[in-house]
Parts: C-alpha cells; sequence; structure tokens
C-alpha cells in the first residue's frame, strides 16, 4: 500500500501519516526524514544533498527523486509507505510514478487530501509557541502552557517561531497554492484522491481518514 498525503501547511498531515503508520506498519516517509538520514549515513546523495543545502539552496527536484528511490527500495518500504512532503509539484509527481514504475510496477494506491479552510490553518500555525529550551511543543489553544508563557517542562519562556507568524503564515499558503495545489487536479483526474475533512480534533480527524484508507 503506498499513499501520498496532500494538504496545506497545518493541515496535519504529519500527525495522520504517523498514526497510519503505526497501525499498517508501513513507514511515514518525509522529505525532511529523508534529507536527514542520507546526510547522516553521507551515502553519495545524502553528500549532494548537504553540500546544496549548506550552500543555502533549494534541494532540487532530481536530488529530491534519488532520495526518494533510495528510500522506496529499503527493506522497511517492502510492504509500502506513506509520503508526506513528496511530491510537492506536478513534476515531482510525474517523476514518482517512473521511480515507482521502474521499481517492479508499484504505483501511489491512494491520495489522502486534507481540506482546511485558510482561516482555521492561520489560526493553527499563529498559535503554536516553541521552547527554545528544550524543543517542546506547545498550542496556544490545543495543548497550552500552564501559565501561557512558560514552558511546562523546563520553565524556559516560549517563543513563536519565525514561520508560525500570521504574515509568514499566509505566503506559505500562497506558495502551497501555487505549486502544490495543482497536483489535486492531477490525482482527481487519476481516479486516485480521496478529500478528507481536516478540521475538528485529531481523534475526529484520523477517524475520516482510517475509513477513508479502509474503504
Amino acid at each position: 500500500m503506498l499513499l501520498v498525503f496532500l494538504g496545506p501547511p497545518g493541515a496535519g498531515k504529519g500527525t495522520q501519516a504517523a498514526r497510519l503508520s503505526t497501525k499498517y506498519g508501513i513507514p511515514q516517509v518525509s522529505t525532511g526524514d529523508m534529507l536527514r538520514e542520507a546526510v547522516a549515513a553521507e551515502t553519495e546523495v545524502g553528500l549532494r544533498a548537504k553540500s546544496i543545502m549548506d550552500s543555502g539552496q533549494l534541494v532540487d527536484d532530481d536530488t529530491l527523486a534519488e532520495l526518494v528511490r533510495d528510500r522506496l527500495a529499503q527493506a522497511d518500504a517492502d510492504g509500502g509507505a506513506i509520503l508526506d512532503g513528496y511530491p510537492r509539484n506536478t513534476a515531482q509527481a510525474t517523476t514518482l510514478d517512473e521511480i515507482l514504475s521502474d521499481a517492479d510496477s508499484r504505483r501511489v494506491d491512494r491520495v489522502l487530501f486534507l481540506e482546511v479552510a485558510e482561516d482555521v490553518l492561520v489560526d493553527r500555525l499563529s498559535k503554536r509557541r516553541a521552547c527554545p529550551g528544550c524543543n517542546a511543543n506547545f498550542h496556544l489553544r490545543f495543548n497550552p502552557p500552564s501559565d501561557g508563557v512558560h514552558c511546562d517542562r523546563c520553565g524556559t519562556e516560549l517563543i513563536q517561531r519565525e514561520d508560525d507568524r500570521e504574515a509568514v503564515v499566509r505566503d506559505r499558503l500562497g506558495v502551497y497554492r501555487d505549486s502544490t495545489e495543482p497536483l489535486v487536479d492531477f490525482y482527481s483526474e487519476r481516479g486516485l484522491l480521496a478529500r478528507i475533512d481536516g478540521e475538528g480534533d485529531i481523534d475526529e480527524v484520523w477517524d475520516r481518514v482510517d475509513a477513508t484508507v479502509r474503504q
């Protein structure tokens, strides 16, 4: 079973993908994880990606494709995987089809698209807070610190990360609409897209995600 998660920043893709990974025993594969693992293992493509990132550039599509190919070839992905954060555009989606076709004719089985209104996304992301002391994460609505200001673990004053500020969040959502949202049409035309209401609490969304996968 090979699943692709689509959705804007703050939709909860990572949280729900992790739950699916636990339930079905297949790895959650994110772009960030792939990059960190390849760099740590000092693979050829990992070292190339590190050089690109160290120079302040974005990792190009060809290098990402190699990372995906290598990751899906690992033994724990024999039974499938959950792609979280890849593909991000239609060019990457086409490349993914080619990668899977080369790998014993594997294919994407389902694309799970979490739909969340923009104002809800802005509220979710702009209310996140992080602890610079111990890296704990909080949310002013869903997981607030006891006193609203300091980390419950170590007492350090919490901060709002720059990319969680409202103006930055809206910019990120604009980038998503331009580059990633066309994937909705790409996969819908192939009959692979499942639209899922991503609003509500984590358990409510999980019930919808799991029900969709079991269909």
